[in-house]
């Protein structure tokens, strides 16, 4: 697996811009219009404030406030923004000036192989839960590809924060995916040692895995490794307090982190433009690190600047942040109802970009996989279900006591004293099973 580094790249690297200088949906980019703030608009605005001082109009009437129309979510295709793209919705192969990858037909195969187990898995836990085994679970139905190709492009050293959402990502880091379900189980806090695999437990509090990935960063720094940091968030956590310190930290510290948002549309049912008034990639201008947005529903383009973006992390680059431009084809999680903020209309138009849909066309159309490899991974499919559906079942309940535990180094007297209320309390239920033990099941 490579990455094409083009005359173009260089140059942006050269320059400390990274891919910023992308081009839209693979054609040449234009040069952004003046800021009406800045420079000659300046200028002209204080003309027109003197001219205004000679010759004072009445004031204009003020106009009634009108009523508050419902939002609506970003438009379906970023239009005059910068956009990597190297799959189309139609499984055409493109190429980009700035970013590229050149994958054998068993990576491309393999990459569409983690993609549809990804969503068997995530379908058998959303119906888990309205089966009442999970309490909550938060899908990622159409993000497959953002990703499943930012977490192929990683080492095994580089290490992840990720929200609550990355299931694709635990995928790629060889997390068992029945361990994502204990915490929405609620059997335990979390479920894995983020040490072994590098993946740090899902987070829950929006946006504050974005500082933890940048302070760990800066110790990478510190520690004169030349791994990889990257935090992930949606676009309704970068309104939060703290990403914009965590750019900051990041910013000045030069630290080897990579900012993937994946822009899904809606914060719950907040759309996009009411967390932004700019795409969210360009939010990295104002920070001084570069920011680049890519169709997120497109396995090779995220692949390919998430590689970019890490390796230029490794090299002492400093941060970068990706936008992946995707939608969220189900609920927030499974206490919302989609359908209260959100058209059909636009479901439909995203439904016709599913990027598990378009890389099979384009591995089709290349003669690059067969009916039989197909078929073969829909198999596989089937047997991860059952698995899932097994394990999730036989499930064990926590140790009823262990909460007590590691509270104190050498113990505390009031934590014995509430250990032993807690047991008399458990003891007084007729079925209670001894103090200290476990229940299978849940």
């Amino acid at each position: 697996m490579t990455v094409e580094s083009t005359a173009a790249r260089e140059e942006a690297r050269r320059s400390g811009t990274g891919g910023k200088r992308a081009a839209a949906s693979g054609e040449p980019s234009t040069s952004r219009s003046a800021s009406p703030g800045g420079g000659k608009g300046r200028a002209a605005q204080g003309a027109s404030n003197k001219q205004g001082a000679a010759k004072k109009k009445p004031a204009a009437k003020k106009a009634p406030a009108k009523s508050r129309k419902p939002a609506k979510a970003s438009a379906a295709q970023p239009g005059g923004d910068e956009f990597v793209q190297l799959l189309t919705p139609e499984g055409e192969r493109v190429h980009h000036p700035s970013y590229d990858v050149d994958l054998t037909d068993e990576e491309l195969r393999g990459l569409y192989r983690d993609m549809v187990l990804t969503r068997r898995f995530d379908a058998e836990a959303t119906s888990l839960q309205r089966q009442g085994e999970l309490g909550l679970w938060a899908s990622l139905l159409g993000q497959e590809a953002a990703q499943i190709g930012s977490g192929r492009a990683l080492r095994t050293d580089d290490y992840v924060f990720p929200t609550y959402r990355e299931h694709g990502v635990a995928w790629c880091r060889d997390v068992d995916p029945t361990l994502l379900l204990g915490m929405f189980r609620g059997v335990n806090n979390g479920g894995w040692d983020p040490n072994t695999n590098n993946f740090h437990l899902y987070t829950i509090v929006i946006g504050s895995q974005v500082l933890h990935a940048t302070g760990y960063a800066m110790g990478v720094a510190k520690d004169g490794a030349d791994s990889a940091v990257v935090a992930y968030f949606g676009d309704g956590a970068s309104s939060q307090g703290d990403v914009a310190e965590a750019f900051t930290f990041a910013s000045v510290y030069n630290a080897p982190v990579v900012f993937f948002c994946q822009n899904n549309q809606w914060a719950i049912s907040e759309p996009t433009d009411r967390q932004t008034r700019v795409p969210i990639y360009r939010r990295a201008d104002g920070f001084g690190f570069p920011g680049v947005r890519v169709d997120g529903n497109d396995v090779l383009a995220c692949l390919a600047v998430t590689k970019a973006a890490v390796e230029r992390a490794r090299t002492g680059e400093g941060p970068m942040l990706i936008e992946a431009f995707t939608y969220r084809m189900g609920a927030h999680t499974t206490s919302d109802d989609p359908t209260r903020y959100r058209t059909d209309e636009e479901h439909a138009s995203w439904e016709a970009k599913d990027p598990i849909a378009r890389l099979r066309g384009y591995l089709e159309r290349e003669g690059r996989a067969d009916e039989a490899y197909f078929a073969a991974i829909e198999e596989e499919s089937e047997a991860m279900g059952k698995h899932v559906r097994e394990a999730i079942r036989t499930m064990p309940d926590p140790d009823t006591m262990a909460i007590f535990e590691n509270v104190y180094a050498d113990g505390h007297a009031l934590v014995d004293e509430e250990r032993a209320q807690f047991a008399r309390y458990l003891s007084s239920f007729a079925d209670a099973p001894a103090a200290g033990s476990t229940q299978g099941g849940h």
